[in-house]
């Protein structure tokens, strides 16, 4: 079955027999059981869910996973998945990463003893030589946030495989529909739910897809003991966004090769990641690993006064945090999304006062040019 059509008939059960077209909200905390030692198949709606389950059988095959799980927000999936290591363990992580994991990272996940390394993951030699006895993950995102880099996930995979590590691959920026990670020798795959999959900016949700039963056990146990499950009405939300995920993705990647190409033309624009562009040092990588580029760009302006002037002028593109909605949104890294990054290590990654991300959504591209345009007017 085609992909797109996967979004909308990703799992033909309906939990009903009236013919209604949408999955019903199964807006319940707890199911009657039919006798002692009978069960409907539900119990509490922290373990399962009708509609839930429905989300999460959808995105497994959107993934070509065996199980997938459904949290609150992206980040509650992290902190679950981070429950699989222990004390004394090690973990090595694409050092340009999203604000929010680097938070957990540093501030809960060292405290319960999990030790970390920050490296280049697009340089094999870089994860390799920081593999200890100890190390028991390697965690990539791909293309990193904010700035574009592109890992080989089948390399690092023939690596983590070697070594018997899991392999994590966050793949919020290009979802399922142009990256599948386990396919490509990924063991686990994280989503913020909230961007591309929601797609609508109106609420919070993250996942966890897996590619084999052990894992998914071990998962299940840490979900229903820790409880950061993604309630039914979102469940339904994320159901409606996916429908249109495909033909969303196709239009907002269009736009945002145009708008790349553009900016890469203006006098106050200095710098432009976008990995769709030639140019880019993982452009042949993605080509092979990935089916497009998505619909995220990162530019460097000439001054900290032009990036300010851009933020405040924009009218159509909202200045606001988050990414991957039908809304065209534009964001300052070091102030928003990576704010709690010391600045020595941002400001070595680029991520500084001249930097802005952009998330290109479904608006006309020439009405987002023609904003852009009077915004980067002085």
């Amino acid at each position: 079955m085609d992909f797109s059509t996967l979004c909308i008939h990703g799992n033909k059960d309906k939990y009903e027999n009236t013919g209604a077209l949408s999955v019903p909200i199964f807006q319940t905390a707890s199911f009657a059981h039919p006798g002692v030692g009978q069960s409907t198949g539900y119990d509490y709606s922290r373990l399962q869910n009708p509609t839930r389950e429905h989300l999460e059988k959808i995105v497994a095959k959107l993934e070509s996973g065996i199980d997938s799980m459904a949290f609150s927000s992206g980040m509650a999936a992290i902190a679950a998945l981070m429950e699989l290591f222990s004390p004394g363990d090690h973990i090595i992580v694409s050092d340009d990463l999203y604000g929010g994991s680097h938070r957990l990272f540093h501030s809960v996940s060292m405290k319960n003893k999990i030790s970390f390394d920050f490296v280049n993951t697009t340089e094999l030699s870089q994860i390799e030589s920081h593999i200890g006895t100890n190390t028991k993950a390697v965690f990539v995102e791909t293309p990193t946030n904010p700035m574009m880099q592109v890992t080989d996930i089948k390399a690092v995979s023939n690596l983590t495989e070697k070594h018997k590590l899991l392999l994590v691959v966050d793949n919020t920026f290009l979802t399922p529909y142009f990256q599948k990670p386990l396919n490509l020798g990924a063991d686990i795959v994280v989503h913020s739910g909230t961007k591309y999959l929601g797609g609508h900016n109106d609420t919070l949700a993250g996942f966890l897809v897996v590619r084999n039963h052990t894992l998914s056990e071990k998962l299940r146990f840490i979900y229903k003991t820790t409880g950061a499950c993604l309630s039914p009405f979102d469940s339904w939300l994320l159901i409606r966004g996916i429908k249109t995920l495909a033909v969303r993705l196709e239009r907002q990647q269009e736009s945002a090769k145009i708008l790349a190409d553009w900016l890469l033309a203006q006098k106050h624009v200095k710098k432009v990641y976008y990995a769709g562009l030639e140019t880019h040092p993982g452009y042949e990588i993605s080509k092979r690993q990935s089916t497009g580029f998505g619909a995220m760009i990162s530019f460097e302006v000439d001054s900290e006064e032009t990036a300010v002037r851009v933020l405040s002028k924009v009218s159509l593109i909202q200045y606001a945090e988050s990414l991957g909605g039908v809304e065209s949104l534009i964001t300052y890294p070091m102030l928003q999304t990576h704010a709690d990054v010391p600045r020595e290590v941002r400001e070595a990654k680029g991520i500084q006062e001249k930097l802005l991300r952009l998330s290109v959504g479904l608006e006309s591209v020439n009405d987002l040019i023609l904003d852009l345009e009077q915004a980067l007017e002085e």
